[in-house]
């Protein structure tokens, strides 16, 4: 193709100019381009992800029902050097001795920090207050669960406060009246009344929960108000020692100072559990957290809400686990079940004919897996109601029929006529064992004189002043009692035999090893 020599200088002119302008503008900005141009830019960087389910509607929907629990009490001026002066009626005085269990209350149920600036501190100024003016002493986190205004929140939040006042969402705040607390299993419920009707929620089937289940804890930490953290469900079934009916489940999702009460919530909007401890070397959210099932939530709350109490049976006997060397020494072929140390004389276990030495497997047919479960299904019957309790005495089982009692506000200990030891003017010996012992001064029982050091019952935890009042449920009241009981139990194809041991008014059962070698 021919192109005329004018043309070529004109386009060629044109091509020149084009260049420079560019070269111009990138030394001094686009925005230098001349007028008639527009730059050409790469697309931002966007990745097409899968997206991840939020908790945004959840909390929407639930958030209402959560609100904030403040308790004052009238608190005594002596208390202006920091300390807590209180009582602690139903708190922490009845926690067990557990330097580590108490911390975990202290830290977590919001003392001294109304300002919300967390801290820790206890921090009781009266001066020129009215001493008769309740002062703030804790609080907490709870939730309504009917529109006319029961809400559910820890009894240690409440267990020191004369008067109460609910936060709501939307920052109003509500006086409050408590209904009941039941301090076993650390719950309490109070009530809001005459404004009209309240957003709420309802308990989940919580036996449907799983470890790893997404979960999200609603609730005050340090006094901030509404807060919502999310995690997973990190275990189930925890004994922390806070009581009786210990059976919380753990989540990691951050709960602080202040959540106590609030409640943790699965995917559907349904309360699963209720804030009640964390553990924290710290006093901050490591990510342990343990909280009320809701099935042990809903039944004391119904009865808290109906009587302002809960009212639980009572078996009266004292129990202990069932070890494998006891299983063993009795022909369990499960460690299963709750060994009877001792039976109530006023019980309703022992006028049913429970003993020292059975083995509770079953209560109206349900499997008893260990001593805690055994409490709890005894606690779940009301007084008064007949159960079927299978036992597992003298190699099989059978099954008695008890009318359970009303759980005494205080536990009872059972009674035991105490063994006074005698002077070991002639000491036995039981050297298969490593025992050393004597008759006791009023002919039951060998008393323990000796330990050797290097014994299974020394290992055991058997000592000096001991006594010895039953082998395999058989009564001793000597040395000739304890080997018949060793040389039946090698006969039958047992490793081992089952000990009473009394000691300080207590009962308790140790299995040894027998026909070694």
């Amino acid at each position: 193709m021919n192109i005329a020599p004018n043309s070529y200088s004109v386009t060629r002119k044109r091509l020149m100019a084009a260049v420079a302008s560019i070269a111009v503008a990138g030394a001094i900005g686009i925005g230098a381009l001349t007028s008639g141009t527009s730059p050409v830019l790469a697309d931002a960087v966007r990745v097409e992800a899968p997206q991840v389910p939020g908790f945004a509607d959840v909390v929407e929907r639930v958030s209402p029902a959560v609100v904030s629990v403040k308790v004052k009490a009238k608190i005594s001026p002596a208390a202006d050097d920091g300390s807590d002066q209180s009582d602690d009626p139903d708190g922490m005085n009845n926690l067990p001795d557990n330097p580590q269990l108490r911390r975990f209350f202290k830290e977590f149920r919001g003392f001294g920090d109304q300002d919300g600036q967390g801290g820790g501190n206890r921090r009781f100024s009266h001066r020129d207050h009215n001493n008769d003016q309740p002062r703030p002493v804790a609080q907490g986190s709870g939730f309504f669960i009917s529109d006319d205004g029961y809400l559910v929140t820890n009894n240690h939040v409440v267990s020191e406060g004369s008067a109460f006042t609910v936060v709501m969402n939307d920052g109003k705040e509500l006086d409050a009246k408590l209904i009941g607390t039941d301090p076993r299993t650390d719950l309490a419920v109070l009530k809001v009344d005459g404004v009209g009707k309240f957003t709420y929620v309802d308990f989940a089937d919580d036996s449907k929960v799983r470890v790893g289940d997404w979960v999200v804890a609603v609730g005050n930490p340090f006094g901030l108000g509404g807060t919502v953290t999310a995690g997973i469900v990190s275990a189930r079934g925890r004994d922390i020692g806070a009581g009786p009916y210990d059976d919380f489940i753990q989540i990691d999702a951050s709960v602080n100072r202040g959540n106590s009460g609030g409640p943790t919530f699965n995917l559907n909007g349904q309360v699963v559990g209720i804030n009640t401890a964390i553990f924290s070397p710290s006093g901050g959210s490591v990510g342990i957290a343990f909280d009320i099932p809701a099935s042990t939530a809903k039944q004391v709350v119904q009865d808290l809400m109906k009587s302002g109490s809960v009212q639980r049976g009572w078996l009266g006997v004292e129990i202990q686990p069932v070890t494998s060397d006891i299983a063993e020494s009795l022909g369990l072929k499960s460690n299963n079940g709750a060994l009877v140390s001792s039976a109530q004389d006023d019980g309703p276990g022992k006028k049913a004919g429970i003993t020292a030495g059975d083995v509770i497997t079953q209560v109206d047919g349900k499997d008893v897996a260990s001593p805690k479960e055994l409490a709890r299904l005894i606690g779940a019957f009301s007084p008064g109601k007949s159960v079927d309790v299978t036992v597992w005495r003298d190699g099989k089982s059978q099954t008695v029929k008890v009318d359970l009692g009303k759980l005494p506000s205080s536990d009872k200990q059972a009674s035991v006529d105490q063994q006074q030891p005698a002077a070991p003017a002639k000491p036995d010996t039981l050297a298969d064992l490593g025992l050393t012992v004597t008759k006791s001064e009023n002919g039951k029982g060998l008393v323990v004189t000796d330990v050797d050091p290097d014994s299974d019952a020394a290992d055991r935890g058997i000592q000096p002043g001991d006594v010895i009042t039953s082998v395999n449920s058989t009564e001793v009241n000597g040395t000739d009692d304890v080997t018949k009981a060793m040389t039946d139990a090698v006969k039958s194809g047992r490793k081992a035999v089952l000990m009473q041991i009394t000691r300080d008014d207590t009962n308790r059962f140790v299995a040894l090893p027998v026909a070694k070698g």
